[in-house]
């Protein structure tokens, strides 16, 4: 038992001497452990330290540069900055010495305009003191002078006076004539006022007012139809019995008249119905274009022309000048000029051709721009007729020069039938009064015995007294005449004013 006390002492002791000596071997163990991590960490502490250090040597480098930069970039700022200011100083100088010099200018210029106005001043008022010593030595003010000094040259040189007015006169009157025949011309042959209202529109009988209700449709929708499918304008007014076509073109116009002449005899008026009509008249129309075409030719005695250009010579149909229908005034140029040509000894064919055709541009001069002569020219030529027909017909208004004896034929069968009594209407109303107030006109200036408009209206001959109104007179008031006629009628064409001066003496022989 004791024994085993003993083993267990020395056991105990053993434990305790083994945790004794295992508890400093730790300790040294940990010991040796924990100086190899310090001196790890010094080491990473003094690496840390020197990139610290290095870092904040560039960084101050890096600064530095930055900083020196940016004292280059400032002192080039500061340079341009300085010549600028030099640049701006410069400049001021100049405007301010340009200144200068304006200023001086302006105070020089403002003095010479007040010397000038002196000046003006001064000689006004020494003008004036002239004038009132010469009224005062003359007897006479200005205008009196001035009045006695034209009537002195007037009287003096009034036969001078008067041939140069004449001369001036007839040195413009070939000009002044050309212009007008073309312009008026044109302008007469295309719409002339003065019947325009017989050539522009046509009237449609109806058998009571009620219709014109239907004819214009609810909000106007008959009509516009109507209006719109042929170009035309459809007047309906107070005008009983009647509607009124108006429009420049006598084709549409004649396609109008007779779609509403078969839509009043169908009594039903709507758009469909209008279309229907419209194109029905159309084709009615251009069967009587035709056959008038043809009818023509035939009656000529014409042969071989192109059909497009028959259908052109019936248009004519449909067409007047001055009131008198185109395709019967071209028929009666034809036959006179193959009499007239026959009679010469002239080529009868090319006459009758050109007589003819001599006013075809007058069908479709209401479309084309140009005298009806040179749309004339253009279709002839567009189909081939021979030279010496267009040449025959380009010169019966004398705008071309006659190239050809048929050419005159044509010139004067044109004048013919045009002129002789009852080829252009005009209402004796409308003569009468235009020939009255003609009269009247040179019958209000001072020194007329009388006055009398012959010619239909194209002269008119003044008589004058002869002790109120001399050689230069006579000139001046025919001026006078022709300037009233101008200003205060209307008249197709050119009014020729005459002025007769005639001085008789008698004396008795016993």
């Amino acid at each position: 038992m004791g024994t085993g006390i003993g083993l267990l002492f020395i056991g105990i002791l053993s434990v305790a001497a083994g945790s004794v000596l295992g508890y400093f071997a730790r300790q040294s163990i940990a010991k040796k452990q924990l100086g190899t991590a310090e001196g790890k960490a010094n080491r990473i502490m003094e690496d840390a330290k020197a990139e610290a250090e290095a870092s904040l040597l560039a960084s101050k480098k890096k600064a530095v540069e930055i900083l020196e930069e940016s004292k280059k970039e400032e002192r080039k700022r500061q340079e341009q900055i300085f010549r600028l200011e030099k640049r701006l100083e410069s400049r001021e100088e100049t405007l301010d010495k340009k200144l200068d010099e304006l200023e001086r200018g302006r105070d020089l210029l403002i003095k010479k305009a007040e010397e000038i106005k002196k000046i003006k001043r001064e000689t006004e008022n020494a003008r004036q003191e002239q004038l009132k010593r010469l009224e005062k030595i003359a007897g006479l003010s200005k205008e009196e002078a001035k009045k006695v000094l034209l009537q002195l040259a007037e009287e003096q040189n009034r036969e001078v006076v008067a041939q140069k007015i004449k001369k001036l006169e007839q040195q413009g009157h070939e000009e002044l004539k050309k212009k007008a025949q073309s312009i008026m011309s044109q302008a007469m042959q295309r719409y002339a006022g003065s019947h325009a209202s017989e050539t522009t529109t046509s009237t449609v009988s109806i058998p009571s007012d009620e219709l014109k209700g239907r004819i214009i449709g609810r909000e106007g929708r008959n009509i516009k139809t109507l209006e719109r499918l042929t170009g035309i304008e459809v007047i309906v007014d107070d005008t009983p019995e009647a509607i009124v076509i108006s429009g420049f073109n006598p084709v549409r116009r004649e396609i109008a008249r007779l779609a509403l002449e078969k839509l009043i005899v169908d009594g039903r008026i709507h758009p469909t119905r209008i279309e229907e009509a419209i194109n029905f008249a159309k084709t009615e129309v251009n069967n009587k274009i035709k056959e008038a075409g043809e009818a023509a030719a035939y009656d000529v005695g014409v042969a071989g022309l192109d059909p497009k250009l028959i259908q052109l010579i019936g248009r004519l149909r449909f067409r007047t000048s001055y009131g008198q229908n185109v395709l019967l005034h071209s028929l009666e140029v034809a036959h006179l000029s193959g009499a007239l040509a026959a009679e010469l000894g002239l080529n009868v064919g090319i006459a009758k051709k050109a007589g003819l055709l001599h006013d075809i541009g007058k069908a479709v001069d209401h479309e084309v721009q140009g005298t009806h002569i040179e749309i004339g020219i253009n279709i002839l030529q567009k189909f081939g007729v021979e030279k010496a027909v267009i040449d025959a017909m380009k010169s019966h208004h004398e705008d071309y020069p006659f190239e050809s004896n048929e050419a005159m034929l044509i010139g004067a069968a044109d004048a013919l039938s045009a002129s002789r009594p009852g080829a252009r209407k005009d209402t004796l109303e409308d003569y009468l009064k235009r020939l009255e107030d003609l009269e009247k006109v040179a019958i209000s200036f001072e020194g007329v015995e009388k006055s009398y408009a012959i010619q239909a209206g194209r002269e008119i001959r003044v008589f004058v007294k002869p002790d109120q109104i001399d050689d230069l007179g006579a000139v001046k008031l025919a001026r006078a005449i022709a300037d009233k006629i101008e200003q205060e009628l209307k008249y197709p064409g050119e009014i020729k004013v005459n002025v007769l001066r005639e001085t008789r003496v008698m004396e008795m022989a016993r």
